[in-house]
């Protein structure tokens, strides 16, 4: 194993998946304050429960940064993205493209994001937000990188966007779908790859999701858990922490193959496959 596992039974509140399980979780947080005290905890037990490969999520420079920084610590088990989030898109620096360009030539960075449109609560403004993401855009199709996408309530401007580049950009993601059916066939059309989180386990706030999610082919799903957020609601027992973690990446592939024909083991198939082409990764099962 990889990595040394301490106190698994001690530790572990999930029953793990069987060993020899192979999945890739292509977007955790793991730069996000709630990991700060045990990420290196966190990291063996997501590998104790099957969690194979694990895509850092960049969100600004500094953050882009550390996540390459844990990457460097775990080679084998970690690679990361690099971007600007639309959140931060009103205080990334003048040079911001420069720095990411500089870090994604280093072999652990696999995509430039998460960047994109977030017109939900417009931390940024959407002026601002346009105009990063489009930079950030170019960037990738200059790196011939994937983009690792961001959306909310803004599908329109986003897509128009990225239209363009759609032939010009190896490939794109859309990091943590949550869209509707007409979106879904949009970003399919486009042969893009969608990321599906915990939302699918909620039945409150994801049943739009959990509609549309047989809509998806094996050949274009990709799980993610967006650690710390979107715990998946279907944990049993529940956890006494609201912070999600790569470990729980099993109650996406349970939740994903309950509302669908597809079976666990082809959905874990699959998402590993499709991560390993669009990120290059070499990891092996």
């Amino acid at each position: 194993m990889l990595i040394t596992i301490k106190n698994r039974a001690e530790n572990l509140n999930v029953i793990c998946l069987l060993a020899g399980t192979f999945l890739i979780d292509i977007g955790v947080n793991f730069t996000n304050s709630r990991f700060e005290k045990d990420v290196d905890e966190v990291i063996s037990q997501a590998n104790a429960c099957g969690v194979k490969h694990i895509l850092v999520t960049g969100t600004n420079v500094f953050e882009s940064q550390k996540a390459l920084e844990l990457c460097l610590k775990y080679p084998q088990y970690l690679s990361c993205t690099v971007g600007v989030h639309p959140h931060d898109a009103d205080h990334a620096a003048k040079n911001y493209l420069e720095v990411l360009e500089s870090l994604a030539s280093l072999p652990s960075v696999k995509a430039i994001g998460e960047c994109g449109l977030d017109f939900n609560r417009n931390f940024s403004t959407p002026t601002n937000q346009k105009k990063i993401f489009t930079e950030q855009v170019k960037l990738a199709q200059h790196l011939q990188l994937p983009l690792f996408l961001h959306q909310r309530d803004a599908f329109k401007e986003w897509f128009e966007i990225l239209t363009p580049y759609f032939t010009h950009v190896p490939f794109m993601v859309s990091h943590c779908f949550t869209g509707t059916e007409e979106e879904l066939n949009l970003c399919l059309e486009a042969n893009m790859y969608i990321g599906i989180t915990g939302w699918i386990c909620d039945e409150r706030r994801g049943q739009g999701l959990r509609d549309i999610i047989e809509k998806i082919p094996l050949n274009r799903l990709l799980i993610e858990t967006d650690a710390p957020y979107l715990t998946p609601r279907t944990i049993r027992p529940k956890p006494k922490s609201s912070r999600n973690e790569p470990k729980y990446l099993r109650y996406v592939v349970e939740e994903i193959a309950r509302l669908t024909d597809y079976s666990e083991q082809d959905i874990i198939k699959n998402t590993s496959k499709n991560a390993q082409r669009v990120f290059g990764l070499g990891v092996k099962a």
